[in-house]
C-alpha cells in the first residue's frame, strides 16, 4: 500500500471495521477483517452476507481521523462520512464520497469538518439526525469513542465492547 492509502502519519493500528446485526432481539457485533477499513467495494460484499431480517450496520474507525456508517438492508445502502475532508488524504473516504457522488473538496473547503451523507441512517434505531451530526461534530471524541456511543444509544454497547476489546 502507498502511504496515501494508509494515510500519511497512520500504519493502520487503530483501524477497524465491526458488523451489528439484530437477530430477534439480540444483536450481535463482530470484526471484520482490518482490510476492509480499506477496501469499500469488500465492505459492502461483507455487510450483505449477514444473516439479519433488518439488515447490517457496518462501523469503520479509520484511526484518530474519521468514521464510516455504513447500513446496508437488501439492496439498499445508505452512507454517513463523518468528515469530508478525509477524503483528500484516505482512498476509503474517497470510494465513499464516490458512491454517495459528492465530489472531493477544494482546499478552500479543507478547513472545516463536515459530514456527508446519510444523517438518519440510523434514525430508525433511535439515533436521530441531530444527534449523529453532533457526535461526529465533536472534535473532542475519536473515531471508536464515537462509534461506542452510538452503539451505547442503539443498544448494543455491551457486543460493540466485546468485539473491540477482541482486537487487543
Amino acid at each position: 500500500m502507498t502511504e496515501l492509502e494508509l494515510g500519511e502519519d497512520d500504519d493502520g493500528g487503530g483501524d477497524f471495521a465491526a458488523v451489528a446485526y439484530r437477530e430477534e432481539e439480540y444483536w450481535d457485533v463482530y470484526l471484520l477483517p482490518v482490510a476492509l477499513t480499506q477496501d469499500f467495494k469488500g465492505l459492502l460484499h461483507a455487510l450483505r452476507q449477514q444473516p439479519s431480517i433488518s439488515g447490517a450496520i457496518g462501523m469503520l474507525a479509520i484511526g484518530d481521523d474519521f468514521f464510516v456508517i455504513v447500513r446496508v438492508y437488501g439492496d439498499d445502502v445508505s452512507l454517513f462520512l463523518s468528515d469530508v475532508t478525509a477524503s483528500v488524504d484516505w482512498q476509503v473516504a474517497r470510494d465513499v464520497l464516490e458512491y454517495l457522488d459528492i465530489d472531493v473538496p477544494d482546499d478552500e473547503d479543507l478547513d472545516q469538518v463536515l459530514p456527508a451523507g446519510d444523517m438518519s441512517v440510523l434514525a430508525d434505531l433511535g439515533l436521530d439526525e441531530m444527534e449523529l451530526g453532533a457526535l461526529a461534530g465533536d472534535l473532542d471524541l475519536y473515531p471508536d469513542e464515537v462509534l461506542a456511543s452510538i452503539a451505547e444509544r442503539i443498544g448494543f454497547h455491551q457486543a460493540f465492547q466485546r468485539a473491540v476489546d477482541a482486537m487487543g
